[in-house]
């Protein structure tokens, strides 16, 4: 479990070192000012605003699989069904980013999204199976 947590971090540190370039190249090329960034106020190249929107929904959902991947270690019931839906929702997310970052297809999007929430909610239910059943 703790593997796929860490390849989510890093994903998720991919997407920002990605948007940090962005934003440098931005304001080299004049693209937008240093000051944009004191409130992000403005307006930001479509590249810069994919990247940034793509960091954001790498702290929403990905919450969710955190502590479910937390919980199990911690409920040491880590289980070989645990560990397929977590490499799945990592899977999902790094379709979804890579995605998102490149030809940014929505439908594409939506179903590697939807994808990545399936693979939470049956961690999810595993885990409350586990701890009201104490079965797996």
């Amino acid at each position: 479990m703790l593997y796929a947590m860490f390849a989510m971090v890093l994903l998720t540190f991919g997407v920002a070192f990605r948007l940090l370039f962005l934003r440098i190249k931005a304001v080299k090329a004049g693209r937008v000012s240093i000051g944009q960034f004191r409130l992000n106020t403005g307006e930001i190249p479509n590249d810069m605003a994919q990247a940034a929107r793509n960091y954001s929904n790498l702290f929403e959902t990905p919450v969710l699989f955190y502590i479910a991947g937390t919980i199990a270690i911690a409920m040491d019931v880590e289980s070989l069904e645990l560990l397929i839906f977590a490499w799945g929702f990592v899977v999902a997310r790094l379709a979804h980013s890579w995605i998102h970052l490149t030809y940014n297809n929505v439908i594409h999007r939506l179903w590697a999204f939807m994808a990545g929430n399936f693979c939470v909610l049956v961690m999810w239910g595993l885990l409350l199976l586990k701890y009201s059943l104490g079965w797996l």
